[in-house]
């Protein structure tokens, strides 16, 4: 895309910095999930890095891969992380506290259980970021998929007994709003209840 492309400004652009972020979800054989992630990070210029390191334009200068195995329950039975592209030879040894994760459900803490399983000096902070983002690749592929399922089944909407996750998350899913209105008309209004000592 030329600076003549993007809307409002007429202002030349010169390409400097180029991440790329690619999430995947696949239903496995036998019956679990694989959420694949991978980033990459490139310049559009050589350069030296601070331990002397030569990079051609457009090298990675970060590769990290994660891959997440998941039962339906969104918790994680495998993971795995490699990381062919660093900045440093010590950077690859930050990939194994990943399998800090087996056992974790996503969900709520979600992101605070990452920074326990590989938070700072023992992780890597573009892994850390990718497993975030995963999050929300699992819940689009798991939940989105067995309902997928259920409607070929000719099974009727169930009516749910709590908020699904996304409700009251976004402007789409706003409890006043009309999708909440018209998909899921039981909790139209829905507002959460009181914790425990708020009146």
């Amino acid at each position: 895309m030329n600076s003549a492309d993007v809307p409002g400004s007429p202002i030349a652009r010169e390409p400097i910095h180029r991440r790329e972020v690619v999430h995947n979800g696949y239903l496995r054989a036998d019956g679990l999930w694989d959420i694949e992630s991978e980033i990459r990070d490139s310049k559009s210029y050589g350069f030296r890095n601070a331990d002397g390191r030569e990079r051609a334009p457009g090298e990675s200068l970060h590769q990290m891969k994660v891959c997440l195995t998941i039962d339906d329950n969104l918790t994680v039975v495998a993971a795995w992380a490699e990381m062919p592209a660093t900045p440093f030879d010590e950077c690859p040894a930050a990939a194994d506290p990943v399998r800090g994760l087996v056992g974790l459900t996503i969900g709520r803490g979600w992101r605070k259980a990452i920074d326990e399983a590989m938070g700072g000096i023992r992780g890597c902070t573009h892994v850390r970021e990718l497993i975030a983002a995963m999050a929300t690749v699992a819940f689009q592929t798991v939940p989105n998929y067995r309902l997928h399922q259920r409607r070929l089944r000719g099974e009727p909407r169930q009516v749910l007994s709590r908020p699904s996750r996304q409700m009251g998350q976004c402007l789409g899913w706003d409890f006043d709003g009309p999708v909440v209105a018209r998909i899921a008309p039981e909790f139209a209004g829905w507002r959460p209840p009181p914790k425990s000592g708020e009146i």
